[in-house]
């Protein structure tokens, strides 16, 4: 499933757009707190790209910066928030949490993992690396990913979703492999630090995998989750 869990067809759902949007606009907000300038502020700098490319109001991305940067009335006063635990049949799962209310969201994990497990922190975090992770589309067909890792910096590196390819870094180099990888012909979609599963288990069947994208689907639908990371394979 790659380092990071993407719920079915989310990408293409016309009524997600707003979530998405929603979600970004958080990360930007915890983003400025370090600066409103992008040139000075890398981590705000690939957020800001992220949400350009996926077509974010000027209003909005505007806005978020700006609160998050404390300029407006009103400021973030956002919350990382990280649990861990596991899905049915044991899978492992970290889930990245961004909220203004951390009793309400306490709350409502604690509900949603009741068809898993809810754990401990250190549980599960230790069988998962934390990493930069890039991800990128060859502007041709015929460019050698491999290629581009070394001469960008990049660690590691595996296949992603339609043709694109997740690039692994340390987590002080994202940005200068980022940087450096439109040089190697490659177009980057996403850059963000997260988690990759050390030994990704495999389930032995369909009804098993459904059952645990249900789980995984119905955590992504709260509103203060960010990102979920799972330990499965395939």
């Amino acid at each position: 499933m790659g380092a990071q869990w993407k719920a079915r067809h989310k990408e293409i759902a016309a009524n997600a757009k707003g979530k998405i949007f929603g979600k970004l606009a958080k990360e930007i907000m915890v983003a400025a707190k370090g600066g409103a300038d992008t040139d000075s502020n890398s981590r705000l700098r690939l957020v800001v790209e992220q949400a350009k490319k996926v077509s974010m109001p000027k209003e909005t991305l505007d806005r978020a910066i700006k609160k998050g940067a404390g300029l407006l009335d009103g400021g973030a006063q956002l919350e990382r928030l990280v649990y861990e635990g596991f899905a049915p049949y044991r899978v492992p799962i970290i889930v990245e949490c961004l909220s203004d209310n951390v009793n309400r969201t306490k709350s409502s994990m604690n509900v949603l993992f009741r068809k898993g497990q809810l754990g401990a922190e250190g549980s599960v975090s230790w069988d998962f690396s934390y990493d930069g992770m890039i991800e990128a589309t060859p502007n041709t067909s015929d460019l050698d990913p491999e290629a581009a890792a070394i001469e960008a910096g990049a660690q590691d590196l595996e296949p992603s979703e339609d043709g694109a390819t997740l690039f692994i870094t340390d987590l002080t180099d994202m940005d200068t492999v980022c940087k450096a990888l439109p040089a190697q012909g490659f177009t980057v979609t996403s850059a963000q630090l997260g988690y990759r599963p050390k030994n990704p288990i495999t389930l032995s069947s369909d009804i098993e995998l459904e059952e645990v994208q249900a789980f995984l689907e119905a955590i992504d639908e709260d509103d203060d989750v960010q990102n979920v990371y799972v330990g499965l394979a395939g």
